[in-house]
């Protein structure tokens, strides 16, 4: 596991957005309730004009978070998922890229990470679009249960899958709840 940068402020944030990109699905691209956070701060004019900009509160990757054990009731995990992409391309600069060689195991830290950080009965909402990777691939990077599943449409790749974590007494001693 690498080493955890010094554990920021949270001054009463409770969600955290593990890898917040452009914070597209959000209502409030500046929810006050929210730390995004990012491995990458950088901005791009998209082939149709736009801008797109990656400005997290907190740079830090989701394998790696510098955040206390059981510290959110809420995490949102929408990693990455594309693993063929070229170097310039928008979508990669939109939505990042997997790493072809090592997604499996960053994912497997990632849902570790996620769960780490996460209070006893906190949720996480994880999103996937399967355009590449299979969602049947991810979660077996995972040995915890949805609890909620949803495809957004019949032809859509994209999952909405939410896990409520264990609240079982070992975990809340160690949790310290």
């Amino acid at each position: 596991m690498k080493d955890r940068p010094v554990m920021p402020e949270l001054d009463g944030k409770s969600i955290l957005d593990m890898c917040c990109g452009s914070r597209m699905f959000w209502l409030d691209k500046q929810d006050e309730r929210a730390v995004f956070s990012d491995k990458r701060s950088e901005s791009h004019t998209l082939c149709d004009g736009r801008n797109l900009v990656i400005s997290p509160d907190l740079i830090a990757d989701f394998t790696a978070l510098p955040f206390a054990d059981c510290t959110f009731p809420v995490v949102v995990f929408d990693p990455p998922h594309l693993e063929r992409v070229g170097p310039n391309g928008w979508q990669g600069k939109k939505y990042g890229r997997l790493d072809r060689e090592t997604w499996r195991d960053e994912l497997r830290a990632g849902f570790t990470e996620a769960f780490r950080v996460l209070r006893p009965h906190g949720v996480l909402i994880f999103k996937w679009n399967e355009t590449q990777i299979p969602v049947s691939q991810i979660i077996a990077l995972t040995d915890e249960k949805p609890a909620i599943w949803q495809r957004t449409g019949k032809n859509d790749k994209t999952h909405w899958i939410i896990f409520v974590k264990s609240g079982d007494s070992v975990m809340e001693v160690e949790c310290e709840v």
